[in-house]
Parts: C-alpha cells; sequence; structure tokens
C-alpha cells in the first residue's frame, strides 16, 4: 500500500531558480559537539550550547538537560517523516507561496534550498527565533545575515543563504567534527531535521526547510513558551510525531540551552 511518500519527496532539483545539481553540502553528524562547533564559527554567544536529550518522558534523563530550553533539534527517520506529513493536510499559501515576512512573521522561517542542509537550516531556525537570537554578537556575519533575511519572501530569502559564504565555511568546518567520518556529498541522507521554538505569540512551532512554511502547534499557556522541554511543548510537537512512528525508535534529539556556569 502507498504510503503517500512519493508526492512529498523532494525531486533531484525542486527549484528552477538554482543549478542543476545545486549546491550540496555534506551531511552534518547529528551531535551537541557538532552543533555547538557550528553555532559557535557562525556568531552564536558561547553562553549557550546544544545538549543531547535521551528520553522525553524519564523524568531522571530530562533533569540532564539544562533549562529553558530555548529551541529543540528533532532528527526523524525519513519513512516515518514522510508518514506524517501525509497524515495532515499541506498549507495552502496560494500560487506564490508562504508569504509572510518581517514583523508580520511570528517566527524567521527559511526554505531549504542547498542539498544535505537540512542540519544547518534547523540550527538557523534555533537561533533566528526565540530568545537564543538575543545571543548573537552584535556585528557579527550571522547577525547581518538574519537581518538582511527578515524583510526578504521565502524565495530571495533562502537565496541569501544559497549564496552566503559564511554558512559555507561553517558548515564545511563542522561537517568534519563528528566522530565518524564524513560521508560523501552524493549520498542520500535517511533522516529529516526539525526545530521546535516559541513564536513570539507564545505559540510552538515547527520549522523545517523542506516545507511549505512554518507550521503552527498551537498555544504554550502558563510560562510553557519559556521552555521547549515543557510538558505542554512536547505534547503539541515531538512526543505527537513520536506516537505515529508505530514502534520506529530511530528518532534524536538535541537541545539548545544556556550552558551551566560550572562549564
Amino acid at each position: 500500500m502507498a504510503d503517500g511518500s512519493e508526492s512529498l519527496k523532494p525531486q533531484k532539483n525542486n527549484y528552477p531558480d538554482y543549478p542543476n545539481p545545486r549546491k550540496t553540502f555534506v551531511p552534518l553528524e547529528n551531535n551537541p559537539e557538532t552543533f555547538t562547533h557550528l553555532a559557535s564559527s557562525l556568531g552564536l554567544s558561547s553562553d549557550l550550547g546544544f545538549y543531547d536529550v535521551y528520553s522525553l518522558t524519564e523524568p531522571s534523563l530530562l533533569a540532564m538537560v539544562p533549562r529553558p530550553v530555548h529551541a529543540l533539534l528533532f532528527i526523524c527517520p525519513a519513512n516515518v517523516y514522510f508518514q506524517c506529513r501525509a497524515d495532515e493536510p499541506r498549507p495552502n499559501y496560494g500560487s506564490d507561496g508562504y508569504s509572510l515576512t518581517g514583523s508580520h512573521e511570528p517566527v524567521t522561517w527559511y526554505k531549504q534550498t542547498i542539498g544535505h542542509s537540512c542540519g544547518l537550516i534547523a540550527l538557523l531556525h534555533a537561533i533566528s527565533n526565540g530568545p537564543a537570537r538575543l545571543h548573537v554578537a552584535p556585528g557579527s556575519e550571522l547577525e547581518q545575515l538574519i537581518q538582511d533575511a527578515k524583510p526578504l519572501a521565502w524565495r530571495p530569502r533562502a537565496d541569501l543563504l544559497y549564496q552566503s559564504k559564511l554558512l559555507e565555511r561553517a558548515h564545511a568546518s563542522a561537517a568534519v567534527k563528528g566522530d565518524t567520518a564524513a560521508p560523501d556529498s552524493s549520498e542520500p541522507n535517511g533522516y529529516h531535521y526539525i526545530c521546535f521554538v516559541a513564536g513570539k505569540n507564545g505559540h510552538l512551532w515547527e520549522l523545517e526547510g523542506g516545507w511549505d512554511g512554518p507550521i503552527d502547534r498551537g498555544y504554550l499557556p502558563d510560562g510553557a513558551a519559556e521552555d521547549i522541554l515543557s510538558e505542554r511543548a512536547l505534547e503539541l510537537g515531538a512526543k505527537k510525531m513520536i506516537e505515529k512512528a508505530d514502534g520506529n525508535i530511530e528518532f534524536s534529539m538535541v537541545a539548545l540551552a544556556p550552558k551551566p556556569k560550572e562549564e
């Protein structure tokens, strides 16, 4: 039985304005050290770091993650990702696609047009939104990139990232930092990176560069927006995806949070 994933999978080049084959990066290894190095290389303050999240239900394991969590990077197997997407209606943004920009956007969202850059795009979503945005170094290239992106529609915003030498340099440096040999950029990537953050409207947002725009997952009451590992945030976001996995446990999660003072 077809699972509906074929209609959702990206073709060789879904973006006619870009070269074919388009620019492709070496996939990032999913570990906190790689993401902390990448964030620091881009211009994020050393006050923040990335941390493994080993469980969403075991209190002793959740207690190992510094709080509050500003963003959660959720790495999902491709088959589960496509099933989750097939189970919900595709947003209808009209012929021009997602159109919100600047102050009208509750969150800053980036479309992915660089191959194998889903980890980078997830990190950019994490540090361009919520409290983490305040930790971007003033006057840095990263701050300028985020500022330049905000007033742009999704397509020129994606082109800004596509052409960025800052992102290219930082990603290349981080791609060799993992515990295993970096794969070739031509190798298929069987996972999708999703970022959960709180928006300016107090809602939980699911951000992923391969989709058509940001997804509003609902209101976070009673201070839950201040911690993306709060029970309500998990119920609206990551736990829903895990419930649809039908026993598949090939998930991993990395949280962006303040570094403890002893680090």
